[in-house]
C-alpha cells in the first residue's frame, strides 16, 4: 500500500473531516451511487426508498453542530507514514487505509446512514494527539485508543489495545515523536479484550512479576476477562461476525465503522495479570509522580470497570462509560444484559466527584472533550439518556407494552435526539429498549402462544403452505421489496427460507431485503448484522480470521474450576450415557483440590473438597494441566507420559474424553448457508 507522509495525511484528515461535516447538510446534492461497484456480484445499490430515507435524515439531524470535529482535530501532532500494521510473518493485523474512501472530500454515500457516515469520518483520526501537557493518545491503531500519561521517569499506559502488534507500534511511534521513555505502569480500565490484549506489546512478564512495572485493574478483572466469554464463547465468536462485521469488506456497501472505532485488530490477544487491584469504590494512588483517583464502576459497560481522575491535571478518564455514543445495554454478540439505570447513576457520581472541576475528558474510544461546560453537557446528557431508557421503557411496560412491541413504541426524548453524543451508534434504541424489558421481565411477552413456541424450521412449512407456496411468497416478497416495505417482506421471506433452506431465489431476495434495511441503520452493530446476514444468504458461511483469544495467557489465567465447568458444557449426554464416577483432582503446584462427579449425564465440580472413597484420584500439576486446557494433550496422554498420576478406575477418563463435543466455529445461523 502506498505510504503517505504524516504531514500530508494530517492535512487530509483535517480537510476531509471538516469538508464532509460541512457537506452533510440540508442542501447537498453530491451523493455517490455506485451500482456497479459493489463488492458482491449479487449486491444492490441503495433503493429509491433507502435514498429517500437518507435524504430525510440529512434534513432533520443537527449537522450544523461541528464541535465534535473541532475536538477530534485538536492537539494533532503527527501520523505515521504507514496505513497498516503487520505481524512478524507479514500478515496484516490492522488496516486504517482500507477505510480511506471515507476521506474523499465531499463524497457522500446513500448506502450509509448520514449520521453513521459522520461518525465514521470522526473515527478516522489517526496518529498521535496531545490532550493536554503530559497527556497523549494514539488513535486509529485499533478499535480502542491507547493513552500515555507522562510521569517523572516514564509512561503510564492506559488500555494497551487488542493486539501486541498494534500496541508496540503505538509505543514505538510516540517514543519517536516525543523521546523514548520506559513504560512504568499499565492501567486496564476494564475487562474487554480491546483494552488489555496488547499488553505484551508495551511490557513483559519479568517486569510485571518483579513489580518493576505496575499493572493496575479493577476488582474482578481477571475473573471477568476470562469467564465472560467462556461458557458461550464459541457462540459469541460466531455472532461477532454479525455485530462487528469482522469479515465484511471495508466498503460503502459493507463495513464502514464500529462506532467506537473502526474495527478490531486481528493479532494474538494476550493477557498479563494485574499485580495491583483497585478494590475500593474510590481509591487514590500516586504512580511515578502522577496523582490518580480511581472510581470503581462494576456492572456498567463491563462487569469490572473503573474511571480515573487526575486532580493535578484536571483530566477525567471516562473508560468506556462515557464515549461518543450510547452504548449497548444488550450486546448483539451476546453477553449478560447490562443495567441502564446503574450506568446512569455511575456517570452521575463521576459528574459530581470529578466533572465539576475537569477541564479535559478523554476515554478509551472516540475523541476527548475540552472545557468544563462541554464536559458537563456530555456527561449530563449521557446520564439522562441511559436513565430515560430505563425509566421510559418501564413506564411503557407497566402500561402493557411487551418486549415484542417496545422497540416500536419507546422514543428517546427529542432534546436528546438532537445531541450527537446521545445518539445510539454502538447500541441502538431498538435493541436496547428490548434489553431493559428482558432484564426486568424476561423474554416472554405473557402470551401463552409464545411461551413454548415451535422452532422456526418446524412452523415455517405450515406458513408456506397457507400462503400458497414458494412462488406466491417470492412474488409477494418482490412486490413488497419494490414498494420499500422491507420489514413486511422480511416476515414472509424469512418463513420461506426456513421452510426451504435450499431455495436460493428466496435467500437472494431475503438478502436484498436485509441489505436495504442495513443501509438505513444508524447503528453499525445493527447495520453489520443485516449486511452479514445478506452476505451469508448469498454466499454461505464465511471463513477468515478475527482476533484470537485462545492463547496461552488466557489458559494460564483461567481458574481450574472454570475449565471443568466448560468441560461440562462440552459433555454430550447421549454419548456419556449412564456412566458414573466420583473423582478427586489434585494440583499440587498451586495447592488446589476438587471433587469432580459424573452423575445423571452431568459433570459437576466443587473446589476445596476431597471425597473419602473416590472411584478415581488424579494428581497433576496445574502447569502440566494447561496443555490439556489448551487442547494440546489429553489427561490420558499425561498419564501415559507420567506427567500425571492416578489411582482407581482410569477407564472412565477415556470414556469422558470421547464424549466431549468439539464446537464448530462456523456453525449455521441462517438456514441453508452451511455448504
Amino acid at each position: 500500500m502506498k505510504k503517505i507522509k504524516f504531514a500530508l495525511l494530517a492535512l487530509m484528515l483535517v480537510s476531509a473531516a471538516g469538508c464532509n461535516n460541512l457537506n452533510m447538510g440540508k442542501n447537498t446534492q453530491n451523493t455517490a451511487e455506485v451500482p456497479n461497484n459493489h463488492f458482491d456480484a449479487k449486491g444492490k445499490p441503495a433503493s429509491t426508498f433507502t435514498v429517500a430515507k437518507w435524504e430525510e435524515q440529512k434534513n432533520i439531524l443537527p449537522f450544523e453542530d461541528k464541535r465534535d470535529f473541532e475536538d477530534q482535530q485538536k492537539g494533532f501532532i503527527a501520523a505515521p507514514d504507514y496505513r497498516e500494521i503487520k505481524d512478524k510473518d507479514g500478515n496484516v493485523v490492522w488496516s486504517m487505509g482500507s477505510y480511506d474512501f471515507l476521506l474523499k472530500e465531499g463524497e457522500e454515500y446513500n448506502t450509509i446512514h448520514p449520521s453513521l457516515q459522520r461518525q465514521a469520518i470522526l473515527n478516522m483520526n489517526y496518529g498521535l494527539y496531545k490532550v493536554r501537557d503530559g497527556v497523549y493518545q494514539i488513535r486509529g491503531f485499533d478499535l480502542a485508543n491507547i493513552t500515555f500519561i507522562k510521569g517523572k521517569t516514564g509512561w503510564i499506559v492506559f488500555d494497551p489495545l487488542t493486539s501486541p502488534e498494534t500496541s508496540s507500534a503505538a509505543l514505538k511511534f510516540i517514543n519517536e515523536q516525543l523521546g523514548e521513555r520506559p513504560v512504568v505502569a499499565v492501567v486496564y480500565s476494564h475487562c474487554h479484550a480491546d483494552h488489555f490484549g496488547g499488553a505484551r506489546g508495551v511490557i513483559d512478564d519479568k517486569d510485571v512479576a518483579s513489580g518493576k512495572v505496575k499493572v493496575i485493574a479493577p476488582e474482578g478483572f481477571m475473573e471477568h476477562a476470562i469467564s465472560e466469554n467462556l461458557a458461550s464463547g464459541n457462540a459469541m465468536n460466531r455472532r461477532l461476525y454479525f455485530q462487528y462485521g469482522v469479515l465484511l469488506p471495508a466498503d460503502p456497501h459493507g463495513h464502514v465503522d464500529q462506532s467506537i472505532g473502526k474495527n478490531v485488530s486481528k493479532g494474538q490477544v494476550g493477557l498479563l495479570a494485574p499485580n495491583v487491584i483497585i478494590s475500593k469504590d474510590i481509591e487514590k494512588m500516586t504512580i511515578d509522580g502522577v496523582k490518580m483517583v480511581f472510581q470503581n464502576t462494576p456492572g456498567t459497560e463491563a462487569p469490572a470497570e473503573m474511571n480515573t481522575y487526575f486532580p493535578d491535571l484536571k483530566t477525567f478518564w471516562a473508560a468506556e462509560n462515557v464515549t461518543a455514543t450510547i452504548h449497548n445495554i444488550y450486546t448483539l454478540r451476546g453477553a449478560l444484559v447490562r443495567d441502564s439505570l446503574l450506568w446512569s447513576k455511575e456517570i452521575d457520581k463521576a459528574l459530581y466527584m470529578f466533572g465539576q472541576d475537569a477541564d479535559y475528558m478523554m476515554a478509551s474510544h472516540s475523541w476527548p472533550r475540552f472545557g468544563n461546560d462541554r464536559i458537563q453537557e456530555v456527561m449530563r446528557d449521557q446520564r439522562d439518556t441511559y436513565a430515560n431508557l430505563n425509566n421510559g421503557v418501564l413506564n411503557l411496560a407497566n402500561k402493557g407494552v411487551t418486549i415484542n412491541e417496545i422497540h416500536n413504541e419507546y422514543e428517546v426524548p427529542e432534546s436528546l435526539q438532537n445531541k450527537w453524543h446521545a445518539r445510539s451508534y454502538h447500541g441502538s434504541v431498538q435493541h436496547n429498549s428490548r434489553a431493559v424489558i428482558n432484564r426486568y421481565l424476561g423474554y416472554w411477552d405473557a402470551n401463552p402462544a409464545t411461551l413454548i413456541p415451535l422452532s422456526p424450521g418446524d412452523s415455517a412449512p405450515l406458513y408456506v403452505e397457507m400462503m400458497g407456496g414458494s412462488r406466491k411468497i417470492i412474488k409477494k416478497g418482490q412486490e413488497l421489496y419494490d414498494k420499500g416495505e422491507y420489514k413486511l417482506a422480511q416476515e414472509i421471506l424469512n418463513k420461506l427460507v426456513y421452510a426451504e433452506p435450499e431455495n436460493q431465489a428466496a435467500k437472494d431476495l431475503l438478502a436484498d431485503v436485509f441489505e436495504q434495511i442495513g443501509y438505513q441503520q444508524e447503528s453499525p452493530s445493527v447495520r453489520n448484522s443485516f449486511l452479514e446476514g445478506a452476505s451469508e444468504l448469498r454466499n454461505g458461511v464465511p471463513t477468515g480470521n478475527s482476533a484470537d483469544t485462545t492463547g496461552p495467557d488466557f489458559i494460564k489465567g483461567m481458574d481450574t474450576g472454570s475449565w471443568l465447568d466448560f468441560l461440562s458444557i462440552r459433555l454430550n449426554s447421549d454419548k456419556i450415557g449412564d456412566t458414573k464416577f466420583i473423582a478427586n483432582l489434585k494440583t499440587p503446584d498451586n495447592k488446589e483440590e476438587y471433587i469432580v462427579e459424573l452423575n445423571n449425564s452431568t459433570l459437576t465440580n466443587i473446589k476445596g473438597f476431597q471425597h473419602k472413597n473416590p472411584d478415581l484420584t488424579i494428581t497433576v500439576n496445574r502447569s502440566d494441566l494447561n496443555s490439556v486446557m489448551m487442547g494440546q494433550k489429553t489427561i490420558t496422554q499425561l498419564l501415559e507420559e507420567g506427567a500425571a498420576k492416578s489411582t482407581g478406575d482410569t477407564s472412565v477418563i477415556k470414556k469422558l474424553e470421547d464424549s466431549l463435543d468439539t464446537f464448530d466455529k462456523g456453525f449455521e445461523i441462517l438456514p441453508g448457508t452451511k455448504g
